[in-house]
């Protein structure tokens, strides 16, 4: 990874111009985030959990994500690392209060948020970015996370 943050973001951001794409990628790319790591959350650990009761699958996403960001900014990190938390609370807390399976809503979710991203990508007339390069699915986020840097006045 030898891009820089503002490198990964322009590049990011190339197919991300029209407006109601951006709208969508705003709802759309937290809700992908939030459901990908409560499916993975929600895939049995099977004989792992004898030796490490407090793993589950979402905790690779977030060490290899983690990594990632780290590379890219120690502040977009931290972002994403806050942004993780608050998903893991809502995971843990629909897990043990929700109606129904997390994982039921979770895949539901998934996919009509991917459909959504498409329906974006349609409307802007370019596709996805991580077709090009699948390290694009982690800038997805962060580059959500910068504008509300750049608004806040945060450097990363």
């Amino acid at each position: 990874m030898s891009r820089t943050a503002d490198e990964w973001f322009e590049a990011y951001g190339h197919s991300h111009k029209n407006g109601l794409n951006k709208l969508i990628h705003w709802v759309c790319v937290p809700l992908i985030t939030l459901t990908l790591l409560a499916l993975l959350w929600a895939i049995p650990t099977g004989p792992i959990a004898t030796f490490a009761p407090w793993f589950n699958w979402a905790w690779v996403l977030i060490a290899i994500a983690t990594v990632f960001y780290l590379r890219l900014s120690v502040p977009i990190a931290l972002g994403m690392l806050a942004a993780t938390a608050v998903a893991i609370v809502l995971i843990v807390a629909w897990e043990r209060h929700g109606p129904i399976p997390l994982w039921q809503v979770a895949l539901v979710l998934f996919v009509l948020a991917w459909i959504g991203q498409f329906v974006g990508h349609k409307i802007e007339g370019e596709k996805p970015s991580f077709l090009e390069d699948i390290q694009f699915l982690l800038v997805g986020p962060a580059w959500l996370l910068h504008f509300i840097y750049r608004k806040l006045g945060i450097r990363y």
